[in-house]
């Protein structure tokens, strides 16, 4: 897949002007917005241009997403895309811009049409970079799509989106070859921050299973303050750790992405993390986490043992849960709280190991998988699934109910 250029050449005497084309749907106009915020947090002063004025609210999604990133918009009403694309070039100076970035027009297939205009608009404006969009859902459809945009323009790189959904990145195999073009960047996932440098290792990796353990390490740099998680690595290793301190960690896992995102990252939980989670809102699970923790009162979120059966009840009603659900968090966090501390006496190594041998374990053997309890009912479980839930929560909480009775002398 090399070599590897993730590199935008800028000119230094103007604006440098990047066109981006592709086929609709293949996140083309969201791609243009992470562009920009990407290029905006290393210094540059972006313009994003609204030259798509073939799709319906096509300006208007570009506002909205220019809005939510602070960048700026410029769009014509009534006009041509090659107007509109000349007129944004005085623009951005005028607003003392250094870069432009044009959200070019897109169809379902390729079509003459399309390649005209885009060839027009390549010969007025001249950008400096021309990039390929290409979603790697279409896996090889990709290809002839690719050959077509690659004959018509000069193209410069590629971006491949969607590389958070099943698709493995095979499509990245094949637009490589045939368009002689460096993957520039990768989209993995929909939130605009969601756009990271090509990396074929970790392409690789991703296809063959292997996770991303250096995204995942970047994600947690980014995302986790230094001094805070120091501080509950030492109440760790005192045994001080509550639920106070998981809360906080399950806020710190939020920022770094979605549950899905995270396991796909680690060696061998790829496609576990697509089968268990197949059907089930992970991320809403982690709110209903959450929200249990904060019905809490401090001295049960500082000793969790101290919960019974009438306290688990005023936490379900205040998180709106079923009791038993709150006894399934507790357990879930005592045997978290367990695997942690025999972490932390662990060498560096030896925790790799031990987090690399689960990861294979689960996903060559499923009777190896951790046995932790789901919380909450995920979104897609049928009628007769429901019920048969319920049946069970009121089965566990009449057992819990008659263990908990005091037994007569």
């Amino acid at each position: 897949m090399g070599p590897v250029d993730p590199s935008l050449r800028f000119d230094k005497n103007g604006p440098t002007v990047i066109m981006l084309c592709g086929l609709q749907g293949a996140g083309k106009t969201t791609t243009c917005g992470k562009l920009a915020k990407l290029l905006a947090a290393q210094g540059r002063r972006p313009l994003l241009v609204a030259a798509d004025l073939q799709r319906p609210a096509a300006v208007e999604q570009l506002k909205v997403i220019g809005g939510q990133i602070g960048v700026p918009v410029h769009s014509q009403e009534g006009s041509n895309p090659v107007a509109v694309c000349q007129q944004a070039v005085l623009e951005a100076a005028r607003q003392g811009r250094d870069t432009i970035i044009l959200d070019t027009a897109g169809r379902l297939h390729v079509d003459q049409d399309l390649m005209n205009e885009l060839s027009l608009i390549e010969k007025k404006v001249k950008p400096h970079q021309v990039l390929f969009v290409c979603d790697a859902m279409t896996g090889q459809d990709a290809v002839a799509s690719a050959g077509a945009f690659n004959k018509a323009l000069e193209l410069d790189g590629v971006i491949l989106t969607k590389l958070d959904g099943d698709a493995r990145g095979g499509a990245a195999l094949s637009v490589r070859k045939v368009t002689g073009v460096p993957i520039k960047f990768v989209g993995k996932g929909e939130k605009l921050d969601k756009l990271e440098p090509f990396d074929p290792e970790r392409v690789v990796g991703q296809m063959l299973g292997m996770g991303d353990v250096v995204g995942l390490v970047e994600a947690a740099q980014s995302a986790v303050d230094a001094e805070e998680a120091q501080r509950q690595q030492d109440r760790l290793a005192k045994g001080k750790y509550d639920l106070d301190d998981f809360r906080k960690q399950i806020i710190q896992m939020k920022k770094m992405g979605s549950m899905r995102d995270l396991m796909s990252k680690i060696p061998g939980l790829g496609q576990m993390a697509n089968d268990e989670l197949d059907g089930l809102d992970a991320d809403s699970e982690i709110k209903v986490i959450g929200g249990m923790i904060d019905s809490m009162t401090p001295a049960e979120r500082a000793d969790p043992s101290i919960v019974d059966i009438s306290r688990r009840r005023r936490i379900a009603a205040g998180s709106g849960v079923e009791p038993s659900e709150v006894s399934r968090m507790i357990k879930q966090f005592d045997m978290m709280a367990t695997f942690a501390r025999q972490m932390m006496q662990m060498s560096m190594m030896d925790r790799l190991r031990a987090l690399t041998g689960l990861g294979q374990a689960a996903a060559l053997n499923p009777a190896a998988r951790l046995s932790t309890p789901k919380i909450g009912t995920g979104k897609r479980l049928t009628p007769k699934e429901r019920e048969k839930l319920r049946k069970q929560r009121e089965k566990d909480e009449r057992k819990r109910r008659r263990e908990e009775r005091p037994r007569p002398e």
